[in-house]
């Protein structure tokens, strides 16, 4: 996986630079914007891990710049800055994700992994039984029936169906579908699970509530 790592400190840049290698990844680390924006106009990465506050032009406008070509690579924010508003802008401009200074490098060697999994190729076509999704057009279809779903139904079987024979919580699903939570609570969780067991009863599939734990997706036996 190849990370791109602008931050100015070069200790600290240092530091996480060495981790992120340690989990197998390639690390490139520019210490400012600048040098970050003239990077990714020709760079292939798989994530971008951006501090804001930068010498030369700040992270926000670094993003900026990135959407405003349409280069969709996943970037997750550093910063020190605790305000809501700082966080709700870099958003808005764009950014998947933020971690706030200081945090645990683990839970940053995480969420990188986590976007790089979100932004990856996905197969036009998902099936398990007799239940069909179509990626693309948004379809979903149980035999040659369609079946209606909202956005948040077809995120959630999506999910599942990508995760077929796994178990995942309530939290992986949320955290799956909605990267900073929104509004979906784990009982929210539970009503679009029940909905959709009504929507998909003739699929020849079972979604499991293993107790503790979670849901399971499996074929009927």
């Amino acid at each position: 996986m190849h990370v791109l790592l602008v931050e100015d400190d070069a200790v600290l840049a240092d530091g996480l630079c060495r981790i992120l290698q340690s989990h197998g990844m390639l690390v490139e680390v520019v210490g400012n914007g600048t040098q970050a924006d003239q990077l990714l106009q020709g760079g292939d990465m798989a994530v971008v891990v951006l501090d804001i506050g930068l010498p030369g032009i700040d992270g926000f406008e670094v993003v900026r710049r990135l959407r405003a070509r349409q280069d969709n690579v996943p970037v997750l924010l550093l910063t020190a800055r605790d305000a809501i508003e700082d966080r709700v802008r870099g958003l808005e401009l764009g950014a998947d994700d933020y971690l706030v200074k200081p945090f645990a490098t683990a839970e940053l060697v995480a969420r990188i992994k986590a976007l790089a999994r979100r932004n990856a190729p996905k197969p036009a076509v998902l099936s398990l039984g007799q239940l069909t999704l179509d990626t693309q057009t948004r379809r979903a279809q149980v035999g040659t029936r369609s079946i209606d779903l909202s956005v948040r139904e077809w995120a959630v079987l999506e999910y599942l169906v990508q995760h077929g024979g796994r178990v995942v919580s309530k939290q992986q699903i949320i955290d799956a579908i909605l990267p900073w939570g929104d509004d979906v609570t784990l009982n929210a969780v539970e009503v679009y699970i029940s909905r959709i067991r009504l929507k998909t009863t003739d699929a020849g599939i079972s979604i499991r509530t293993i107790r503790g734990f979670g849901y399971m997706l499996e074929l009927d036996k």
